[in-house]
């Protein structure tokens, strides 16, 4: 039926999911600011990852989804879809830009990033090709665009995103230049010079 809800599909979206992981990521940060003193590195690392989601979410839905109507017709709310592919980005990039934790994450937070969208790609492809149904049409291998499309897109949504927590590692390390943050616990003391075996 036309607008019908199908649960399985829903939550298949790469942005229903990422969502949802900003949910849990602010809750957690609010609990961790009322225990410790710092964040952590991982959950810093962790923030940097869902940085390069929001962006990506942004930049794909805007340049490639916006306008494309559902298969089967039905057509949303505005305001929540904007919330989801604008707003809400828009305000996740800017908590990373104005505060991008005072732990210094390192680099390997890249592998960290695209770990989860590649997995979210390989799992939404076997079930593409069980199913028949993709969330995304350039994901599509029987669309307009083949197997090679597909390949493409791939390669360069996770490029982007390799990108995008680079850029998210120079601006936390730019924010604290001359700190060497702790991994966990509370600290009662200053900030710590860095030495140069902690630039690497």
């Amino acid at each position: 039926s036309v607008g019908r809800f199908e649960p399985t599909e829903y939550f298949a979206y790469f942005t229903i999911q990422t969502a949802m992981i900003n949910i849990v990521v602010m809750i957690a940060g609010g609990i961790m600011a009322l225990r410790l003193e710092r964040d952590t590195r991982l959950y810093t690392a962790i923030r940097a990852s869902v940085f390069s989601y929001a962006i990506v979410t942004g930049v794909v839905y805007n340049l490639l989804l916006r306008d494309i109507p559902n298969d089967d017709g039905y057509v949303g709310p505005v305001w929540p879809n904007e919330s989801l592919h604008v707003w809400i980005p828009i305000y996740i990039a800017l908590d990373w830009l104005l505060t991008p934790g005072r732990v210094r994450i390192a680099w390997t937070t890249l592998w960290l990033a695209v770990s989860y969208p590649l997995a979210w790609v390989g799992v939404t492809m076997l079930r593409g090709a069980a199913t028949g149904w993709y969330p995304y049409p350039f994901l599509e291998p029987d669309g307009p665009n083949g197997v090679m499309g597909v390949v493409t897109y791939v390669v360069a949504i996770a490029a982007f995103i390799i990108v995008l927590a680079a850029l998210a590692v120079v601006i936390n390390r730019v924010h604290t230049r001359g700190v060497r943050g702790v991994s966990q616990g509370r600290r009662k003391t200053g900030p710590i010079p860095v030495v140069p075996s902690d630039l690497r």
